[in-house]
C-alpha cells in the first residue's frame, strides 16, 4: 500500500505532473527515469572500481565522450554496451523480462 502526503499517493502526482498511464507523456517519463537509473548505476560502478570515465572507455574499446552521455543519461544504451560496461567494471549483466 503506497502512503498517501496531504491526501494524494505518488501515483496522483504522477498523473498530474506526467500523464495518466498508457499516456505518451508518461511512457517519456519513465524511459527517462530509466535511463537515468542505468546512468547512476554505471557511474557508481565506476567509481567503486576506481576508475576515471577514460579508464573506463579504455577498458571497454569505446569513447570517452560516450561514457560520459551514459553517466549523464543523454542515449539509449545498447545492451551490448552495457554488458561490456559490466564487464569491464567486473561485473555481468543481469536482465529481467517479465510479460
Amino acid at each position: 500500500m503506497m502512503k498517501k502526503a496531504k491526501g494524494k499517493s505518488i501515483n496522483d502526482f504522477l498523473d498530474k505532473k506526467y500523464g495518466e498511464e498508457e499516456t505518451e507523456s508518461r511512457a517519456k517519463f519513465k524511459q527517462k527515469a530509466q535511463a537515468f537509473m542505468i546512468a547512476e548505476l554505471v557511474k557508481d560502478a565506476r567509481k567503486k572500481a576506481q576508475l576515471t570515465q577514460e579508464e573506463l572507455a579504455q577498458k571497454v574499446h569505446l569513447k570517452r565522450p560516450h561514457i560520459s552521455r551514459i553517466e549523464r543519461a543523454e542515449t539509449d544504451v545498447r545492451m551490448s554496451t552495457l554488458h561490456k560496461i559490466a564487464q569491464g567494471l567486473g561485473g555481468k549483466l543481469s536482465v529481467t523480462f517479465e510479460v
